[in-house]
C-alpha cells in the first residue's frame, strides 16, 4: 500500500465538476439503444435526422447514465480505449439473462485465459463472459462487450 497522501481537489467548489455521464460514439445508435435496454437502461431522449435515423440518445438506469452518439468514422472494436464500469445486485442472474437474450457466451474473460489461448478466439461483439472474483470485487464481476466492441465490466458490491 502506498503511504503518499491522496491528491485533493484543486478547484474551487463553486465551479468544480460535480457529475459526469459517459458518451460513446457508436456505429448505429438504435442498435446500441436496444443492446443497453438488456442491461436495464431506458431511453430517456432520442434525436433523429431528417431520414429518421437516430444520431443521439440519452439512456438511464437508476443512478447510471449513458449518452450514445452516431460516430462520424468507423468504430473499430480493437481500438476502443475506454471501458464502462457498472454495478448490478446479481451478476450471475444478469449473465444468465443476457445469454437468454442471445448474447454470445464468451467463456473465460481475457484476463483469465492461458497465454497459449489465442486472442483471436474471443468474440468481439455482443458477448458476456464468465464471472471473475478480483480482489476489488470479491462478490463477482462480469465482462460484457457491446455491439461496437466497448468493454463493460459489471461488478456486484455484495
Amino acid at each position: 500500500m502506498n503511504n503518499r497522501p491522496l491528491p485533493q481537489p484543486d478547484c474551487p467548489e463553486s465551479f468544480r465538476v460535480v457529475d459526469h455521464i459517459p458518451m460513446a460514439h457508436v456505429a448505429n445508435v438504435d442498435r446500441s439503444i436496444e443492446f443497453y435496454t438488456l442491461l436495464g437502461f431506458a431511453c430517456e431522449s432520442r434525436f433523429s435526422d431528417d431520414g429518421d435515423e437516430t444520431y443521439f440518445a440519452s439512456m438511464v438506469s437508476e443512478k447510471a447514465n449513458l449518452m450514445l452518439t452516431r460516430a462520424s468514422t468507423p468504430v473499430i472494436a480493437g481500438e476502443q480505449a475506454v471501458l464502462f464500469y457498472m454495478y448490478s445486485n446479481d451478476v450471475q442472474s444478469l449473465r444468465k439473462h443476457l445469454l437468454g437474450k442471445r448474447l454470445v457466451d464468451g467463456g473465460k474473460p481475457p484476463s483469465e485465459r492461458e497465454h497459449n489461448e489465442c486472442a483471436e478466439e474471443l468474440p468481439d461483439r455482443q458477448s458476456v463472459f464468465e464471472p471473475t472474483y478480483p480482489f476489488y470485487m470479491p462478490a463477482g464481476e462480469i465482462r460484457i462487450q457491446d455491439p461496437d466492441g466497448y468493454v463493460i465490466l459489471v461488478g456486484q458490491r455484495e
